[in-house]
Order: C-alpha cells, then sequence, then structure tokens
C-alpha cells in the first residue's frame, strides 16, 4: 500500500520509538486466503503506517483456520476433533495492538467477526502476572467495509466488546468505508473511489496512531496499575479499599 504525502510526512515527523510494539490484524472477511478481500485493502493502509514506525505486524484471517464453536479456550477438550483458536490466542497475546476487521452484511458484523469475539472471550478468564485478566495492557481498535449501512454498529459492537474483554480503547479507535447502497463496487473496486476517499484515510491514520500512541504510554508504565483490578486478590477474600478484617 502506498501511503499518501500526508501519511509519509507523519512518520517522518515522528520523533517516538515504537519498534518493540506487535500488531496483529484479524481479517474478518468471509473470503479465504488467497481470494480478493476489499477489508484487506483498508487493512493495507494502518498497516503500512504501523511498519513505517518499526512495528512488527501480522495479519491473518480466520476463516483460513478451523475454528470450532464455543466459549472454551480449547474445544478440543469439549467435544471437538479440531480446534486452531489456541494458535490464533498465542499470536494475540503476543501483541500490543490488536485489530478487528470485518465486512458488513445485513448491517451486521461478519459472521466470522462473531465467532473470533465469542472466542477472546473463551479466554478472556486467563490471568496475567499482576493477576489482572489476561487481556489487560492491550489495546484495540476497528476497520469497516462494506456497501450499506452499519459501519459505526459494527464498531460500536466491537470496541464495547474488545473493552469489556480487558482492551484499553484509544479516542477515534475506528474507521471505515462505505459504498454506495446496494450492489456497487466495493473498496478496492475500479471506480469506487475507496482507496482515495480523504474521509477514510483521515480516520485511518488516526485511529492508526492513536492506537500506537497508547500502546506505547502502557507499556511504559509497565501495564495498567494492578490495584483494584485483580482477579487474583478478590478470588483470595481482598476488597482493596474496604475494611475487611479478615486481611488486617
Amino acid at each position: 500500500m502506498t501511503l499518501s504525502e500526508r501519511q509519509l510526512a507523519m512518520c517522518e515527523a515522528s520523533t517516538w520509538d515504537f519498534s518493540d510494539l506487535n500488531a496483529l490484524f484479524l481479517n474478518c472477511t468471509l473470503k479465504r486466503s488467497p481470494e480478493k478481500s476489499h477489508t484487506q485493502g483498508l487493512i493495507e493502509i494502518s498497516k503500512a503506517i504501523m511498519e513505517r514506525n518499526g512495528i512488527s505486524v501480522e495479519v491473518l484471517r480466520p476463516v483460513d483456520y478451523d475454528l470450532a464453536y464455543g466459549v472454551w479456550g480449547d474445544m478440543t477438550e469439549h467435544g471437538w476433533e479440531k480446534d486452531q483458536w489456541p494458535e490464533i490466542y498465542e499470536k494475540v497475546k503476543a501483541a500490543q495492538i490488536l485489530v478487528i476487521t470485518s465486512p458488513i452484511w445485513l448491517g451486521e458484523k461478519s459472521s466470522v467477526c462473531t465467532k473470533v469475539i465469542e472466542r477472546l472471550y473463551s479466554t478472556s478468564g486467563d490471568l496475567n502476572e499482576s493477576g489482572q485478566y489476561a487481556y489487560y495492557g492491550r489495546v484495540g481498535g476497528c476497520l469497516i467495509t462494506g456497501n450499506e449501512d452499519g459501519a459505526k454498529h459494527c464498531s460500536m459492537n466491537i470496541l464495547y466488546s474488545l473493552q469489556h474483554l480487558g482492551y484499553v480503547i484509544p479516542p477515534q479507535a475506528d474507521a471505515g468505508w462505505l459504498g454506495e447502497a446496494g450492489p456497487g463496487p466495493s473498496y478496492l473496486d475500479e471506480g469506487s473511489g475507496g482507496p482515495e476517499n480523504d474521509f477514510t484515510n483521515r480516520n485511518t491514520t488516526f485511529m492508526t496512531w492513536n492506537l500506537m500512541h497508547l500502546a506505547r504510554m502502557i507499556v511504559d508504565a509497565g501495564g495498567i496499575p494492578a490495584h483494584g483490578n485483580q482477579r487474583s486478590e478478590w478470588d483470595a477474600g481482598c476488597r482493596f479499599d474496604f475494611p475487611n478484617p479478615e486481611h488486617r
């Protein structure tokens, strides 16, 4: 993806070091690789900005994986013959930045996106070294493409889900592109105007920089402070800031 002169100038003027950060984009298209994904086209803009700033970026399509349904971390322990979610989960854990992306179908995020969020939820009970939920200390955003209304609706659902699981959501953490309603051209189709759309490019750029800045701040701070939010301490009987005669 070729960045615009304005996007390149922002990268060149940056004084921040993001080179120790990792980002993961989950492209929840319904199309298996290597079929053309219009959502991938929008991903490429954000990905290029991150890579230009030294971030290690991986993009994968969950539809390429054999993912079981369910809300357990490994569904082979619950009757399924195969489940590759544990492979994706390892990549999720290695990334300080997670961007969930989806096309719009019938006004909603894709079925693949719904399954991904369910599987993220399945491992949300894991704890980090501080006794917090495992997704603490990471930031999340989303990108949406489609030929019908629903971009903000999908973004609200995805971003709410991520923060509920423990991700931090920066300002303006979503961007999208909507073509003409109906069976018109999609994002990467000739004449769509998608890759040149200033509104989409601006929001995608802002989202990307806000994700990078907030991830930098959280990593430099050593994560989210571990007080008042530790599942391990709560289960042990601690009630933080309230009198507790059993733990004087």
